[in-house]
């Protein structure tokens, strides 16, 4: 069966066809050529039933038959072809034959039956014809060339021209179809594309949110506990003590203001990002985030905190009342900026969460410069239930662990924290020095 006008089909641009049409066009087209050649058959009848000595109705008939099978060439073009062929001998059916060829080339029936009964109605034909010609020069003087001359002329004409037409008509086809497969593949991988660029842009802002989150946990976490923490004091020494209620009060004024300057400095971050589009226009959260987080990372490498503000930060807890010791093993050098807030941040959370679960234990703080590596660890002992941090109420979200894992992983560092034998808890991380490793 033979397709034709598969494009228009495929986009729907025109109405479906009856039966085995595709459309309307074509079934009009195919009964049209079927009604011509049908009535050319008949015509051709009635000389082939006065040479068979036959009835003209008989041979009419015989005609309208044969002819009208050309409406079937889009279903079986073979048996069209076959009947052309059966129906040479009669010296009827040329439009059969013609059609019928044409049909049968550029359909996609195997090459080598194509071949075959191109090569049957060319003898048959070719025969036909040179049969005829004789006959009809015989009483006249022509050269001996002269009969099969015409026999191939004619034979060629009626058979080579469709056949030709069709292979052309049938690749051109196929060629086109080919086109549209790869089109709609093409269609299909740039869906799969977009759909692919929407995942990895989701995952792109819930990593910023959770960035952005983690950094405004780091940032004013510690600060608001240690708060906490010198507010209980002075409420427990504020009629006992009064010197020392109001150098409590004056650490938690300097601890606000210091919570204040770090939490302005990060809305300032995020404010950066926006303020690069016009107002009121809908900014994709992502591109907010990439801008926070390029501005966070540039901030971090200039004024974050580093390895050295590691003491103060021992310091402002002792003030708090807790015990804490810091022993510094190997020669203090300088790391990248990453390396150098990660590991403050490590002991500062490690340090949070002691004033907020372990109130009065007391706390050692390890920092080892090694070769090509800084090693930290916060080891505290068990909880001492007098503790008055514990009174504070201090809330814990659950994430402080999970965001020390993460920015211990991203550099490519190891991190392990765990309860220890005696009821205490320890918390402990190996950053690797970038520094080094790219001299070497």
């Amino acid at each position: 069966m033979t397709t034709t006008g598969e494009l228009e089909e495929a986009t729907g641009s025109t109405a479906r066809g009856p039966l085995w049409w595709g459309r309307r066009r074509s079934a009009v087209l195919d009964v049209g050529l079927g009604v011509v050649s049908a009535f050319e058959c008949a015509l051709e009848g009635i000389g082939f039933a006065e040479r068979a000595a036959l009835p003209v109705p008989f041979g009419v008939l015989f005609g309208l038959v044969v002819g009208s099978v050309l409406a079937l060439r889009r279903r079986w073009p073979i048996a069209v072809v076959l009947v052309s062929i059966a129906t040479t001998p009669a010296e009827m059916g040329y439009l059969l034959g013609i059609v019928g060829l044409y049909t049968l080339a550029a359909s996609d029936v195997p090459r080598r039956i194509t071949a075959t009964l191109a090569g049957m109605a060319l003898s048959a034909t070719f025969i036909v014809t040179f049969v005829r010609v004789r006959q009809d020069v015989e009483a006249a003087d022509y050269s001996a060339w002269y009969v099969p001359l015409m026999a191939v002329f004619m034979s060629l004409g009626l058979t080579a021209p469709p056949v030709l037409l069709g292979l052309y008509v049938g690749a051109r086809r196929r060629l086109m179809e080919s086109l549209r497969e790869r089109a709609d593949s093409l269609e299909q991988e740039l869906s799969l594309l977009a759909d692919r660029a929407e995942q990895r842009a989701q995952w792109a802002r819930q990593e910023e949110r959770t960035r952005i989150a983690r950094e405004m946990h780091d940032v004013v976490a510690h600060r608001v506990s240690l708060m906490v923490v010198h507010a209980a004091a002075l409420q427990a020494v504020a009629l006992k003590d009064p010197q020392k209620a109001v150098k409590n009060a004056a650490l938690v004024g300097d601890m606000g203001r210091q919570a204040l300057t770090e939490l302005r400095e990060m809305l300032g971050v995020l404010r950066s990002g926006e303020d690069r589009v016009p107002a009121r226009a809908e900014t994709p959260l992502a591109a907010v985030g990439a801008a926070a987080a390029a501005a966070a990372v540039a901030a971090a490498a200039e004024d974050g905190p580093c390895i050295e503000d590691i003491e103060v930060l021992v310091g402002q807890s002792r003030q708090a009342g807790m015990v804490v010791e810091l022993v510094v093993q190997g020669d203090v050098r300088l790391y990248p900026p990453e390396v150098e807030q990660t590991a403050y941040r490590v002991v500062q959370e490690a340090l949070t969460n002691v004033h907020k679960h372990a109130a009065g234990a007391k706390v050692m703080v390890r920092l080892a410069h090694r070769a090509d590596e800084v090693a930290m660890q916060v080891e505290n002992g068990a909880p001492d239930a007098a503790g008055g941090a514990g009174d504070a109420g201090l809330p814990s979200g659950g994430n402080g662990l999970v965001g020390m894992r993460e920015r211990v992983t991203a550099l490519g560092g190891v991190f392990v924290s765990g309860p220890t034998e005696v009821g205490g808890f320890r918390v402990s991380a190996v950053l690797p020095d970038r520094a080094e490793a790219s001299l070497r």
